[in-house]
C-alpha cells in the first residue's frame, strides 16, 4: 500500500509533469486550471495524485471557477484528501482572484453604456452566494469617482437606504447614480421590490438635481439593465 501512495506523489513523477516545475520552467499560463489548484493543495489522496484530485473537484462545478469559487470550506472538505487547511488555502487563493479582478478597473473609468457598468461590477458580484447592493457614483463627465457597497443581505433581499446614498453623493459632489445589485438565484429579471427601490431612489435624487442613471441586476452570466429596457430615464 505504502509502494502505491509514493506512486501517486508528484515527487515522483517526471519533472516535466511536475506542476511546480512547470511553471518554473514554462510560465503560469500554461497550467492547466487543475495543475495551479494542484500546487495550492500540495498533495493528493490514497488512490488520486493532487492533479487528479483537482480535476475531480474541477469537475463538480463543470470546470466553471466562478462556481469553484463558491464553494464553502465544508463543501471542500467533502473531496478525499482535502482537509480544513487546504479547503482554506483553496477558498483564499480564489478570493485574492476575484479580488484582483475588481481592482482591475480603475476608478475613474468612464461610463457610457451598461456594458460598462456591468465591466466594473460583474467582477465584485458575480460569484457571490448572497445578494449585495452597490452605489457608483459618477461626475458631470460621467467618470467613476466612487463606488460603495450599500448593503448585503440573504439570497433574496437587501436594505437600501436612501438617506445614505444621497449623503454620500453630496459629499462626492457627484451628479450622477448607478444602482446595481446581484442575483445569486442567476434569474435576470427585475423583482417587484427592485423596482420599487429604484423609483424611490429616482424621485429622492431628482428633488437634489442628481439623476439615477441606470440600475444593472447582475448574474454570473450577464445583466439586466433598467436604463436599457426603458425603466429609467436618466
Amino acid at each position: 500500500m505504502s509502494s502505491q501512495r509514493e506512486s501517486f506523489s508528484i515527487k515522483n513523477w517526471s519533472e516535466d509533469d511536475r506542476p511546480r516545475e512547470k511553471l518554473l520552467k514554462q510560465g503560469r499560463a500554461v497550467l492547466t486550471n487543475a495543475e495551479l489548484v494542484a500546487i495550492l493543495i500540495g498533495s493528493g489522496n490514497r488512490s488520486e495524485s493532487a492533479v487528479d484530485l483537482s480535476k475531480r473537484i474541477l469537475a463538480s462545478v463543470n470546470n466553471n471557477l466562478q462556481d469553484l469559487g463558491k464553494l464553502s470550506i465544508h463543501q471542500l472538505m467533502q473531496f478525499k484528501g482535502i482537509g480544513e487547511a487546504k479547503a482554506i488555502t483553496i477558498a483564499a487563493a480564489l478570493e485574492l482572484g476575484r479580488r484582483r479582478g475588481a481592482e482591475n478597473v480603475e476608478v475613474s473609468s468612464q461610463v457610457t453604456s451598461s456594458k460598462d457598468i456591468y465591466a466594473i461590477m460583474h467582477p465584485i458580484l458575480a460569484d457571490l452566494d448572497h445578494e449585495q447592493f452597490w452605489i457608483i457614483y459618477l461626475n458631470h463627465a460621467n467618470k467613476v469617482v466612487h463606488k460603495m457597497q450599500l448593503s448585503k443581505g440573504g439570497i433574496s433581499q437587501t436594505i437600501v437606504d436612501t438617506r445614505l446614498v444621497l449623503k454620500k453623493a453630496l459629499e462626492l459632489n457627484a451628479t450622477g447614480i448607478i444602482l446595481t445589485h446581484n442575483h445569486p438565484s442567476g434569474t435576470l429579471k427585475a423583482s417587484k421590490s427592485d423596482i420599487q427601490t429604484t423609483e424611490k431612489l429616482q424621485q429622492a435624487a431628482k428633488s437634489m438635481d442628481m439623476r439615477v442613471l441606470d440600475h444593472l441586476i447582475i448574474t454570473d452570466s450577464g445583466y439586466y439593465s433598467f436604463a436599457d429596457s426603458g425603466l429609467i430615464n436618466g
